[in-house]
């Protein structure tokens, strides 16, 4: 769960630079937005569900 969670980051971050680095590449920016939000979510419900 731990590497999944870290290849979701690094494919947010990597599309998030390429989507910068490009003015028609603006689909992928609102990709890499998604996909952050969502490694976002499944790290704080792992940290939550860890606490309890």
């Amino acid at each position: 769960m731990n590497l999944a969670l870290i290849i979701i980051i690094v494919v947010a971050i990597i599309l998030a630079i390429v989507s910068g680095l490009g003015t028609g590449l603006e689909f992928l920016l609102w990709v890499a937005i998604i996909v952050g939000v969502i490694a976002l979510i499944a790290f704080l419900m792992r940290v939550l569900r860890k606490n309890t």
